[in-house]
């Protein structure tokens, strides 16, 4: 329960039409709006800000919100702070890894500079010798590597260790098994959905919002949609090399600097790939992608 007139500090799990909903420990649930003077200011609440509150309805468990705190982080798209990882989920079947949309999601955390645990869902679709390969295309893209399924558990209590006193955002292509792991990893993600629905009364709401899941103990798993849309408008071909940390060993040993790696002579990174030391399917992909952002600039 609430007490009238009294503050609180707690983080937003959710903003629907100027309603934020902000979870307190070991209290739950409020509904609240932010002061004026946050407008005023130019300053927008997100999901995943601590916040200080304080009660104007205890009955009705509704609020403001009077303080901001600094925040450790935050991502341009989806709109949200202070994330300290990225949890990016892939599967191995239905539907099968597309790596050049892998690597524009890899490539978009590291121009954010936020830390990615790398996960195949569905592993027991999967042979050992197409997990093995996907293991060996990515052992040295500087993320965590994770097998997992999310229908039968397996893994899950590995992953759940991962996200411990974190805040990670959920991100992936559709119809890898997000809600299934959500549910693996929160069984009350839906009954807290539920009550925020509730509070709203307003019926169903189409549209789909980052939403901050707690999974007790300071961890907090949070889905975001607005992952689809991945931060590649300012980077240029010529920066693209810069983001794939394979690269980094042999990037000194390039002949020309700076160097693309793809067509240069006496290329350090294309001798790398040569000998097996960046695989050739992470570097193919460089490559697509180079020529795909090289051919944006052209109009």
């Amino acid at each position: 329960m609430f007490e009238e007139n009294a503050v609180y500090e707690g983080r937003i799990v959710k903003g629907i039409a100027g309603f934020y909903y902000i979870y307190v420990e070991g209290h739950g649930l409020v509904e609240c709006r932010a002061k004026g003077v946050f407008r005023k200011d130019g300053i927008k609440p997100l999901v995943g800000d601590t916040v200080s509150l304080t009660i104007t309805d205890a009955a009705k468990e509704q609020g403001i919100i009077h303080e901001i705190k600094n925040r450790a982080s935050s991502l341009i798209r989806p709109e949200v702070a202070n994330v300290d990882q990225v949890l990016l989920l892939f599967a191995y079947y239905a539907p099968r890894p597309n790596i050049n949309l892998l690597d524009k999601f890899l490539v978009s955390m590291e121009m954010q500079e936020i830390p990615v645990v790398l996960c195949f869902n569905k592993m027991d679709l999967a042979t050992e010798e197409e997990r093995a390969e996907m293991m060996d295309i990515y052992a040295g893209c500087g993320c965590e590597l994770l097998e997992i399924s999310a229908a039968s558990g397996a893994g899950v209590e590995r992953l759940h260790k991962l996200l411990e006193g974190k805040t990670t955002a959920l991100a992936g292509p559709s119809g890898v098994g997000k809600s299934t792991l959500t549910n693996a990893l929160c069984p009350e993600a839906g009954m807290e959905t539920g009550e925020i629905s509730r509070k709203l009364e307003r019926g169903k709401h189409t549209t789909r919002h980052s939403e901050l899941l707690h999974l007790g103990n300071g961890t907090y798993l949070m889905d975001t949609p607005g992952f689809s849309a991945l931060m590649l408008d300012a980077l240029s071909y010529e920066e693209l090399g810069n983001y794939y940390r394979e690269f980094y060993p042999y990037v000194g040993e390039c002949h020309y600097q700076p160097c693309s790696h793809i067509h240069e002579p006496e290329c350090g990174v294309r001798r790398a790939v040569e000998e097996k030391k960046i695989h050739p399917k992470r570097y193919e992909s460089y490559r697509q992608l180079y020529e795909e952002l090289k051919d944006r600039k052209k109009y």
